[in-house]
């Protein structure tokens, strides 16, 4: 059996367990808190292997510290993964017992790291993981917490798909412009109902078959999963788990862009200069998904009303129409020029050694 292999190892700190109540393997990666106590959700996830979902960590909080420092936030990143072996189904009582053992293994990093809800995961498993630890964002609604955080998510998306379409098209507007979304959870369902709401046409798909009556609703057209790439499409929008745009995929795309949430949905950064090659613009997943934490950051420590958050939030097109502009200045792919940004966010903001 082969497994993904480990990225290239720049974390503070690492923390494998076993949770001793749940018996999960829970990793819970800090990949940088330069810029301040890093933020990054817990993923509930089926994983092969437990070292695959050690990877998936690793590359996630990575990513985490990119897109905090390029939104702005006095934020590190770090990323939580609880792995379910294939099969495994969590019943009540041992799903609370996997998010009390996170709790305890945020707690041990003594506020270096805030978790917050993810993929797999709810803002009430965010109510359990604060019965062992403060340091969790995100809280429902009905206890005073910020709740669910795709909205904003989906908000930041939507601005980028915009900024995006007024780079392949000339015009920001959405009537009559062909999208795909290839998932359609929290925010991919959000993003649909917008854009189909606005006129799009919609192509759209979901490895759950029971999303397929969403694009009823919306009058969008259904295809199987892994079919979607090839969708002629102004703008494709991945908004599932990463990994999606393999080799082989990048060069089946019927696309003039890529611009949507799914984070890392690179299979290798190398996608970003092939989709290039095609002349296909590219959207980085970390500067589009960003409105969850900018939102979360926010509301935690109360930076602003949530009128003026939603407005920061919304400034992502702007973000993204200054890195097109910055990579085309620069003859390089507007994933380098983000990454220029983090980076040069990183270096002001890197602490005097003592």
């Amino acid at each position: 059996m082969t497994h993904t292999p480990l990225p290239e190892f720049t974390h503070e700190r690492v923390e494998v367990i076993t949770g001793r109540r749940s018996g999960l393997v829970i990793t819970v990666a800090l990949h940088s808190s330069v810029l301040g106590s890093a933020l990054g959700g817990a993923r509930l996830w089926t994983y092969p292997h437990w070292s695959d979902a050690v990877a998936d960590a690793l590359r996630l909080s990575a990513a985490m510290t990119l897109k905090n420092a390029t939104a702005g936030l006095d934020a590190g990143g770090g990323k939580s993964v609880l792995c379910l072996p294939p099969g495994t189904v969590l019943d009540a009582d041992r799903r609370r017992a996997a998010f009390l053992d996170l709790g305890d293994a945020v707690a041990s990093f003594d506020g270096l790291y805030r978790t917050a809800e993810d993929v797999g995961s709810t803002t009430e498993d965010m109510l359990v993981v604060s019965d062992r630890t403060s340091h969790v964002v995100g809280l429902p609604d009905a206890v005073g917490g910020s709740g669910e955080p795709a909205g904003p998510t989906s908000l930041g998306v939507y601005e980028s798909v915009r900024a995006t379409l007024e780079r392949v098209t000339g015009s920001a507007e959405v009537t009559g412009r062909r999208i795909t979304i290839s998932g359609l959870g929290q925010v991919g369902s959000r993003l649909a109902v917008r854009l189909s709401t606005e006129g799009a046409v919609l192509t759209v798909t979901d490895v759950d078959p029971a999303k397929r009556h969403l694009a009823l609703e919306l009058g969008a057209t259904w295809v199987e999963p892994g079919e979607e790439h090839r969708v002629p499409a102004d703008v494709f929008v991945p908004a599932g788990i990463g990994g999606l745009l393999t080799d082989e995929v990048i060069d089946a795309l019927a696309a003039a862009a890529v611009c949507g949430p799914a984070n890392n949905p690179l299979a290798d950064h190398s996608g970003a200069d092939r989709l290039a090659a095609r002349g296909i613009l590219y959207a980085p997943d970390f500067v589009v998904n960003a409105g969850g934490v900018i939102y979360l950051d926010s509301e935690a420590k109360r930076l602003s009303g949530r009128e003026e958050t939603m407005t920061r939030v919304a400034a992502i097109g702007d973000t993204l129409r200054r890195l097109y502009d910055d990579a085309e200045a620069q003859g390089i792919t507007p994933l380098a020029a983000a990454e220029e940004l983090a980076a040069s966010r990183l270096a002001a903001g890197a602490r005097v050694p003592v």
